[in-house]
């Protein structure tokens, strides 16, 4: 691809042009979601009209629940039901958390906490599906409702003021959407292997770490030397903020990586905080949020007021302690 050199006009790759959503094809367009959807709010009758088994002459009222599970199944009369979606209808739940869930695949009646975006006769559903489902849109509509302490739920008026690129035609559009229709279709069938794969690691810890003859039984401080906690460096002081060393909370167990944390502090902010230090390949657990979640991590870090870093003794071996954690997480 030809591009235009820095220090030229716009310094853009041929073929693309610079807009509001950023660097886009230049027969591709803007528009708001407002042009692209339109948006229809959920109905019902008052609850004493709901049934909880399906019957003739009732219809299925569709809350945000549903779309996770039929354990709570509502019906209504028919002559009382407003509001329609059928499986391939967008569905967006109003409230949260988490708030502006995109949802699929129910046909019934809606109540007030949907809202049925209606693809204009810009796009295709499938790509508006996407559209909808973008995390920078996420984040958007997230944020609004944050100020508003998520009481309101979605901002109708600023969603449809949000811009979003378009390609031109519905055969690209549909092309794209094939592409991360077949995209989610692969993620979902490794989230099955990982689960499966799980289940079976976890049937061999249940195995492997269960007391058998022999076995001694110890109390936890019998088998460590010492136990670290850690601290938190002022955030008023910029100078103990930096990426000279990595810094661990209860965050980084979510997206755990052994060489990366999501925050770093200087030398002089660890000099000056209750944190420490912690070499590699020492067991890192959780005294408050995610507790009997254990990590190691393959480089130094230092750890803030949640954590303990856990130094066992020099006859333990410490991945069968990380695995002990594991098969004990539930209990701790």
């Amino acid at each position: 691809m030809n591009e235009v050199k820095k220090g030229d006009a716009l310094s853009l790759p041929k073929g693309y042009k610079q807009t509001d959503v950023g660097v886009i094809p230049d027969d591709w367009n803007v528009k708001t979601i407002g042009e692209l959807f339109q948006f229809q709010g959920g109905s019902q009758p008052a609850k004493d009209n709901f049934v909880f088994q399906q019957k003739e002459g009732y219809i299925r009222l569709l809350q945000i629940r549903d779309y996770k599970s039929d354990k709570y199944e509502s019906y209504i009369p028919e002559n009382l039901a407003k509001r329609f979606c059928d499986k391939d209808s967008i569905m967006i739940g109003r409230y949260g958390p988490p708030i502006f869930q995109i949802l699929n695949g129910l046909d019934g009646a809606y109540n007030v906490a949907l809202i049925k975006a209606i693809p204009s006769e810009l796009i295709t559903n499938k790509y508006g599906w996407y559209i909808l489902k973008q995390d920078k849109l996420f984040q958007f509509v997230e944020k609004l409702s944050q100020r508003s302490s998520g009481q309101t739920g979605v901002d109708l008026v600023q969603l449809k003021g949000y811009n979003s690129p378009l390609p031109p035609t519905k055969a690209e559009q549909t092309a794209i959407a094939t592409v991360l229709s077949d995209t989610d279709e692969l993620i979902t069938s490794l989230d099955k292997l990982i689960a499966k794969k799980q289940n079976i690691k976890e049937g061999a810890m249940h195995q492997l770490l269960k007391p058998k003859a022999g076995w001694e039984e110890k109390d936890f401080g019998d088998v460590t030397e010492r136990i670290i906690g850690g601290g938190t460096p002022s955030r008023t002081n910029s100078n103990y903020w930096g990426d000279e060393i990595p810094w661990v909370t209860v965050k980084d167990f979510a997206t755990f990586n052994p060489y990366r944390t999501q925050e770093y502090i200087t030398r002089e902010g660890l000099k000056n905080s209750a944190s420490h230090l912690i070499p590699k390949g020492i067991i890192i657990t959780s005294t408050r949020m995610a507790l009997g979640k254990a990590v190691i991590y393959n480089m130094d870090v230092s750890i803030n007021q949640d954590l303990k870093a856990i130094f066992l003794r020099k006859d333990m071996d410490t991945m069968f302690m990380y695995y002990w954690f594991q098969f004990k997480s539930k209990q701790i």
